[in-house]
């Protein structure tokens, strides 16, 4: 017999925040709801958890129904649970983010969603729900990662040179890079 809450509970959800490159900017995967609230508004690819699903495996599941992306590598961003970030309830979102080429994600809309698509990540259309919020602290924890740890791997194709690799952290970290300024001592770990 399951068992029955005496007290209300708030509902739980899940987000996905996809980066992808392209030659010149940043683009992040937005799909337009086909359903209220916000129907035929932008927002990231998401929905609530089935019973007995991970927040990752949930993630993983409405970013496929939704966008047709799968084997995206994503790990979790943060949570978000301010009350009134829904309309219909208090609900809780365990967002997740992750990167890929965009040359080899091609988007497909699917389930409820009217439509995805790639952005310009720092100008993108309105979002709905908290979307602005959370994809203004994934582009931060985007930049804060490219300073501690390699992340080209998803963004760049399987091949690339140098040139690339420096456009990319460019890109990334929206400044230019001077190659040639920085030096290095063997033995300084840095």
């Amino acid at each position: 017999m399951p068992y029955t809450y005496q007290y209300a509970r708030p509902a739980l959800t899940v987000d996905c925040v996809v980066f992808g490159l392209d030659e010149h900017e940043l683009k992040v995967l937005l799909i337009r709801r086909k359903n209220d609230p916000f129907a035929g508004c932008w927002a990231f690819p998401g929905g609530f958890l089935d019973v007995g699903e991970t927040p990752l495996e949930a993630a993983r599941r409405e970013l496929a129904e939704e966008t047709g992306l799968e084997n995206v590598e994503l790990e979790q961003l943060h949570t978000f649970g301010d009350p009134d970030r829904d309309p219909r309830h208090h609900t809780v979102s365990v967002v997740h983010y992750g990167l890929v080429n965009v040359r080899g994600a091609q988007p497909r809309a699917g389930d409820d969603a009217r439509d995805a698509g790639w952005f310009a990540a720092r100008k993108p259309p309105p979002l709905a729900f908290d979307h602005d919020r959370i994809l203004r602290m994934a582009l931060e924890r985007l930049r804060e990662k490219v300073r501690w740890q390699p992340v080209g791997r998803g963004l760049l194709p399987r091949e690339f040179t140098l040139s690339q690799l420096q456009q990319m952290y460019e890109i990334l970290l929206g400044k230019k890079i001077d190659k040639l300024k920085k030096r290095f001592k063997k033995g300084s770990g840095e």
